[in-house]
């Protein structure tokens, strides 16, 4: 059973009013940098084979936190970048609602293909691709953190859920919240969504509560895009 985190990055002072995309030099804000040493103090007591990021800077600098004292190297994979937006790159979120390519964004993802950009079925589909290329690399017995973005990550969620991508608006990846899916030969469960609390695996904590499910708080609020 290979085990993925997957997480998102923390806020950048872009975060919520605009759309970030791929716009380079695009930093963790104070409050984000926060975050990313929560993450990784969250997930502190969890054994991981690899650390996985989008190459843009605020994916590097979540991933950073957690990788610092666990001897792991970042691994960078283009394919978990953010969805390529064109057109609608830095431009307010209010401003796009307008757009009348949000409703299909919205309600037909599938179908969305952004102005000198990308489509949302194209980004899904490299995005699941890696990590099924990533679980194939680790084994049954690998346990690997991914660090991306909201769309990308709840287009696996999506994927692992069995989900129509014209359903990915229906999950939510906050900034640093935390996903656990666990792959196995029959099929993917779904163990954490969004989740902010604690983490520890089966395999961690057997020793200590008698192996126990993960534990953690589900923390889940609603809204948006999830892009930035």
């Amino acid at each position: 059973m290979t085990t993925l985190l997957l997480a998102r990055h923390g806020l950048t002072d872009l975060t919520g009013p605009v759309l970030a995309g791929r716009t380079p030099g695009v930093h963790l804000s104070e409050a984000g940098r926060a975050q990313a040493e929560a993450l990784a103090a969250r997930i502190a007591q969890v054994r991981l084979d690899a650390i996985v990021a989008s190459p843009l800077e605020r994916c590097q600098e979540t991933a950073a936190a957690v990788a610092a004292g666990r001897g792991l190297e970042i691994r960078t994979d283009e394919r978990l970048i953010e969805c390529g937006y064109g057109e609608w790159t830095g431009r307010p979120l209010k401003e796009l609602a307008a757009e009348p390519l949000w409703k299909v964004v919205q309600s037909h993802p599938s179908a969305a293909v952004f102005p000198g950009g990308e489509g949302l079925a194209e980004m899904s589909a490299r995005a699941v691709a890696a990590i099924r290329d990533w679980n194939r690399r680790l084994g049954e017995k690998g346990v690997y953190l991914v660090c991306s973005h909201g769309d990308v990550i709840k287009a696996i969620v999506a994927d692992a859920l069995g989900l129509h991508l014209d359903q990915f608006q229906r999950v939510t990846s906050d900034p640093a919240a935390l996903t656990v899916i666990r792959y196995t030969p029959l099929r993917p469960f779904v163990l954490r969504v969004n989740d902010m609390g604690e983490l520890r695996l089966p395999e961690d904590s057997e020793e200590k509560d008698g192996g126990e499910n993960i534990t953690g708080s589900d923390a889940a609020v609603g809204g948006g895009s999830g892009t930035t």
